[in-house]
């Protein structure tokens, strides 16, 4: 049975995570999502470059869409030195249209829906809601957590500039 994390974070009162709680220095996990044409993508493609992973809960609520936005303008800056992945429980084709509505051309968003894969590797499976918690994860090409913050209140934004700062210190 999988770790359960009871009252790890706040989602309309307090939430059980299911998975790990990972830290700087742990291996990343192996996961498999879905793009916004229903395609399986493996953490295999992302492999031999760093990532930085942002974890939110629907990018139809106000936080994560600021969130979101936020991690795809600084995509923008970093060019090709690093994957950024934006990651929901949010179905396929909604990751489509929010992506094309906010115009984000430099974060590739996919989701978890299928079988909750991802929040189950990486501790941000809520296990009463069926989403994903909000999270920030670094992890540098040799496939090593540099960065792991679970933000334990849905409104709360990440820390940007503590991420950011871990980006930096791979890709410079």
């Amino acid at each position: 049975m999988a770790q359960e994390r009871p009252n790890a974070f706040t989602f309309w009162g307090p939430k059980t995570l299911i998975g790990p709680e990972l830290k700087a220095g742990d291996m990343a996990p192996a996961f498999k999502l879905i793009d916004g044409k229903g395609q399986e993508v493996s953490s295999d493609v992302f492999k031999g470059k760093p990532m930085l992973i942002s974890v939110v809960p629907s990018v139809d609520t106000g936080v994560c869409t600021l969130q979101t936005r936020r991690f795809d303008q600084e995509a923008a800056s970093l060019g090709d030195a690093i994957n950024v992945i934006g990651v929901s429980a949010d179905l396929p084709f909604t990751l489509s249209r929010w992506c094309g509505a906010e115009e984000a051309n430099n974060i590739r968003v996919l989701s978890d829906h299928r079988d909750m894969n991802f929040g189950q590797a990486f501790g941000t499976y809520v296990k009463e809601l069926r989403i994903d918690s909000r999270a920030v994860f670094v992890v540098d090409q040799d496939g090593v957590i540099r960065y792991a913050e679970y933000v334990p209140i849905s409104g709360n934004q990440p820390n940007y500039d503590a991420a950011l700062a871990a980006v930096r210190e791979i890709t410079t």
